[in-house]
């Protein structure tokens, strides 16, 4: 019987087939463009072979064509019905995320890798900071993410798929020798692994090292096609280590071409939340408001989710309905945000409207009142998903609001306090005056490391 590359005994005779399904689950898992070339390919040689199917599906949804995604997983449940106990498990763990059941899917995710530990596909959508862990909304959500990967080390140690993924749980709690050596490993295995590239960046950042960071990337990102799912995303990298190591034409460049909505491809979910946070910390680091481009975020942010409900975006749209003064859309997204915390309909609890607030009290220099508001959230915005580095959007803000309230040391004392990671702050007036502007934009500030 033919397998995968796992290991795995798959219900097809044909070794085309088994092929392309063995090439598309690892574009798939390293975030490589071609997925859906390789598994259409497999589908083609094997109609019938239904993990070919569900891994389409998965790829689909990860690009967010969630009519296609559940139209193919529904196709996937169907063939299964003729395939092995470990087939059907696998298919009905991948379907329950894509029918959008993440609760059902994570129990039965579990359940799948009690028995079947080396089984990627199925483990994937569980990892990462974006996975069905990272949006549970569960405030220890990141210990959580490592105490499952350690499960599955005994079984995939080698793996560079899981190599990547198990040094991005570790590097978000804090454990960065560990995080690096193991990513090193993984890149070394298979340096074409976008998802490997995006979490070495974050390695590099968790330990301020901005410049080796920036290096990384740009002898990476060139050969990588602009299509692929993480272009996009990686460019973000790109433009917030610009803006940190002080070069603040590049990094407006580089968010004009490959961030803003327009100007490169990337999922819905990544446009509307890494173009405001690249414009909110321009902006917290001591460069003009550009207006025209929030009012493009904001249009695409709440054209894209025109309803609350997955609390990480919902940060990023209150933040484009600040940025922009839209005083009725921030208010519409708190009253919406909290009834749906009094319901228990929010995972994330009460923090996201409470986030919201702060930031509008930011906006509107009522600097008291933001401190309070950011510093009451802050220990619970972990629930909103994202990463460290992301979330730093936040952390951020509150350091800028001591800044601007004259609580300068209270700003340094806090940074002090990252015991566990080290990345850089770069907010204007926190370690250095503001050069003077220049006709590119103001200059970058001076980025504040712990200690300094």
């Amino acid at each position: 019987m033919l397998a995968d590359r796992y290991g795995f005994p798959l219900s097809t005779n044909s070794p085309a087939a088994r092929d392309a399904y063995v090439a598309g689950c690892d574009c798939v898992l390293s975030a490589a463009h071609g997925d859906g070339l390789h598994l259409g390919r497999a589908i083609e040689s094997d109609p019938d072979f239904a993990l070919a199917h569900v891994a389409f599906a998965r790829g689909r949804l990860l690009v967010a064509d969630v009519a296609t995604a559940r139209q193919v997983a529904k196709r996937a449940r169907e063939l299964s019905a003729a395939a092995t106990p470990r087939e059907q498990s696998h298919v009905n763990a991948l379907c329950l995320a894509i029918e959008g059941n993440p609760v059902g899917a994570l129990e039965a995710t579990r359940d799948h890798l009690a028995q079947y530990p080396r089984d990627a596909m199925v483990a994937a959508p569980a990892t990462g900071v974006f996975g069905l862990i990272g949006f549970s909304g569960r405030l220890g959500r990141e210990p959580e993410q490592v105490e499952f990967l350690e499960a599955l080390r005994p079984h995939l140690a080698d793996d560079w798929w899981f190599q990547a993924v198990h040094a991005f749980a570790l590097e978000e709690v804090g454990r960065l020798d560990e995080a690096l050596g193991l990513i090193e490993r993984s890149m070394a295995a298979n340096p074409k692994n976008a998802h490997g590239a995006h979490i070495k960046a974050h390695v590099l950042y968790e330990m301020g090292e901005d410049s080796a960071a920036l290096d990384y990337l740009d002898s990476w990102l060139p050969h990588y096609p602009r299509e692929g799912l993480m272009h996009c995303h990686i460019s973000w990298h790109v433009a917030l280590f610009a803006l940190i190591v002080g070069d603040g034409e590049r990094a407006w460049r580089v968010y004009r071409d490959q961030v803003h909505p327009g100007g490169a491809w990337g999922p819905a979910l990544n446009v509307a939340t890494d173009a405001p946070a690249f414009l909110w910390r321009a902006e917290l680091a001591g460069h003009a408001r550009r207006d025209a481009l929030w009012r493009d975020v904001h249009t695409y942010a709440h054209q894209s989710f025109p309803r609350p409900g997955l609390a990480f975006v919902d940060v990023h749209r209150a933040l484009t309905a600040v940025a922009t003064g839209d005083e009725a859309a921030i208010e519409k997204i708190v009253k919406e945000l909290e009834e749906r915390a009094a319901a228990r309909h929010a995972p994330a609890g009460d923090v996201v409207p409470r986030l919201a607030k702060g930031l509008a009290a930011y906006a509107r220099s009522d600097w008291p009142t933001a401190v309070g508001l950011l510093e009451d959230a802050l220990a619970e915005t972990v629930r909103i998903g994202g990463s460290r580095a992301q979330r730093d959007v936040i952390e951020n803000t509150l350091l800028a609001a001591y800044v601007k309230a004259g609580r300068v040391e209270d700003a340094k004392r806090m940074v002090a306090a990252r015991t566990e990671r080290r990345p850089s702050v770069p907010i204007a007036g926190l370690s250095a005056p503001m050069a003077t502007a220049t006709e590119s934009g103001p200059a970058q500030a001076a980025a504040a490391r712990p200690g300094a």
